[in-house]
């Protein structure tokens, strides 16, 4: 498990990522000293449709000002300042990339979140964290590089209260079969391991969760590509900020492949809403 850990962070790990960040920020006017949440939504939220699925997401969600949420796989933190900056709650990001948790930290600084966020390296199948800790959970676009699903959705299970809501947001695995590599989330196959929805529900059920509510973004995803990969074949050059910067220099192939296998049905970007026992 190991090596594929390894193997996946060095997909998303970039060199200079932070330095890349703040120019693109500066080029755009913001204020570094002083950021807000959407000033770095075009980078900081790397799943679907970004900020607009953060929105939509979180407010499926019984969120209270005050709970300590975890962020399984939180990539820049983009999400967990969110949580902190827009709903009052304390959060704690667990990430595999070193990179992306140094950035997090810095970004959430400058920020001036860093008493309401923390962030930390390690896998998500076995978390540092002490049983039932958290008032809730939430995961977006990590579960797709995880192998030992079962084990990941036990970890959350264990370290959740009783009743503590989790919202995954995930790619999941469409009804028609076959995917193009490369995607955002994998160079290839081999670190690629998406699950249908309804295996997603079972694996949560039978970690100690009871499903609420289950909303495919697919019909959403498929308007929101075209508009996208359109804007970015009409223009001269990549935007000062944005997933570009996350994904490298295959980045159009990406997601090009992406919205492909969204129109193919060969997967399916899914909120779940579910409740620890």
């Amino acid at each position: 498990m190991k090596k594929l850990e390894n193997a996946v962070a060095s997909h998303y790990g970039r060199a200079g990522l932070l330095e890349a960040i703040l120019a693109g920020l500066k080029t755009l006017g913001a204020d570094l000293d002083n950021l807000q949440p959407i000033d770095l939504a075009p980078v900081d939220e790397f799943h679907t449709a970004g900020r607009l699925t953060t929105v939509k997401a979180l407010k499926m969600m019984p969120l209270k000002a005050g709970m300590h949420v975890l962020d399984a796989g939180c990539g820049l933190g983009g999400t967990a300042r969110v949580l902190a900056k827009e709903y009052g709650c304390r959060v704690t990001g667990i990430d595999l990339t070193p990179q992306y948790v140094e950035v997090a930290r810095a970004l959430t600084d400058r920020m001036q979140l860093t008493g309401r966020c923390a962030f930390e390296v390690g896998s998500v199948t076995s978390m540092p964290f002490p049983d039932a800790v958290f008032d809730a959970a939430v995961s977006f676009h990590a579960a797709m590089n995880i192998r030992e699903r079962d084990r990941f959705y036990a970890e959350l299970a264990r370290v959740m209260r009783s009743g503590a809501p989790l919202c995954v947001f995930d790619v999941m695995k469409g009804p028609a079969p076959g995917m193009i590599y490369p995607e955002p989330w994998a160079e290839t196959e081999e670190t690629s391991f998406l699950k249908s929805p309804a295996e997603t529900s079972d694996l949560l059920v039978d970690a100690g969760f009871l499903i609420d509510k289950e909303d495919s973004r697919r019909t959403f995803a498929i308007q929101y590509f075209r508009e996208v990969l359109a804007k970015a074949a009409s223009a001269n050059a990549p935007p000062p900020l944005g997933l570009h910067l996350l994904t490298g220099t295959n980045a159009p192939e990406k997601f090009s492949n992406y919205a492909k296998a969204l129109d193919n049905h060969q997967i399916d970007p899914v909120i779940l809403i579910a409740r620890r026992k």
